[in-house]
């Protein structure tokens, strides 16, 4: 029950990549729920097998094996288990947690969570860096209240350069496939975003994002978009980078945001910046009755919380 070092990032070719393991696993086991993968990873062959049907994994701390004994016996005498998800609780709310985890200090489980990710992430590539990463776990505090010693289950992360030239707030993200159309993508966008804010930078998603992740966020930002657009009371028209800089986000993704929305009027001012209306906003808002509930309650962050600066 053991990994190679890995991370996941774009594939910019700053690193070359391990070429053992490229192996499409079929199915996985994670805890006790079975379900297909979608892309290849880099498990390695000597512990995960040559094109395995099923590759079993914990749940709690994402190491794997390729047989059912000995995954059974790890999953008896997993630490993870018993002590909790590694790193720091940031962030709880309405039976939801996030722990921040410094790659550096917890190498192996990083390797491990990014070669799972891998299984279900087109456009990441897997490489020898996970120090210089942090990684936000999402946790389901009761995944199923009916039996009370059911333990808290890690459903998805986000990991997040140390150091990013371009401020990006988020390198990859991944709700596991279980848990997916539940909506609970937008609480790991809504956490980058306020760790921008603690952080005194307008940031957002490394780019390019995959067709499935731009559809994810556009919808994400065009409920953050219109909800602060609508609680500028002072205003009847704004401009994208008073929005921008209102949301937090980089004023690109507010226009991409507004040209998805159709709300900018036709008419620019003198110093040719758009014009948005509130009128349309409140209409788009009617037609596609977007919930503008923040998924993210910054009174969920835990008293004293401070994001390091590791520049």
């Amino acid at each position: 029950m053991a990994a190679p070092s890995a991370a996941l990032v774009n594939p910019s070719g700053r690193t070359a990549l391990p070429t053992a393991g490229n192996l499409n696993v079929r199915h996985v086991v994670l805890g006790d729920t079975l379900f297909k993968t979608w892309y290849p990873s880099y498990y390695p062959e000597d512990l995960a097998g040559r094109d395995p049907d099923r590759l079993y994994v914990c749940q709690w701390c994402f190491k794997y094996c390729q047989d059912l004994v000995p995954f059974l016996a790890h999953r008896k005498l997993c630490h993870t288990r018993d002590e909790g998800p590694p790193g720091q609780l940031i962030y709880s709310k309405h039976d939801y947690s996030i722990y921040e985890v410094d790659g550096e200090e917890h190498q192996l489980f990083g390797q491990n969570l990014s070669l799972f990710a891998k299984l279900f992430l087109d456009n990441k590539s897997v490489f020898f860096d996970v120090a210089s990463f942090d990684y936000y776990l999402l946790v389901h505090d009761a995944p199923n209240s009916s039996l009370p010693a059911q333990q808290p289950q890690i459903i998805g992360f986000f990991s997040k350069e140390k150091m990013s030239w371009d401020n990006n707030n988020l390198a990859c993200i991944l709700i596991f496939p279980p848990w997916q159309r539940k909506g609970l993508g937008k609480i790991l966008m809504g956490i980058s975003y306020e760790l921008s804010k603690l952080e005194d930078r307008i940031g957002g998603p490394e780019k390019p994002l995959s067709d499935l992740g731009r559809i994810g966020y556009l919808k994400f930002w065009e409920a953050r978009v219109a909800n602060t657009i609508l609680n500028m009371k002072s205003k009847s028209t704004m401009t994208v980078q008073e929005i921008a800089d209102d949301c937090w986000m980089l004023a690109e993704d507010v226009m991409a945001t507004l040209q998805e929305m159709d709300v900018m009027g036709a008419k620019r001012r003198n110093d040719g910046s758009v014009v948005i209306s509130k009128a349309r906003v409140r209409e788009w808002l009617g037609e596609k009755k977007v919930d503008l509930t923040p998924p993210v309650d910054v009174d969920g962050f835990v008293e004293g919380y401070v994001v390091e600066d590791d520049e």
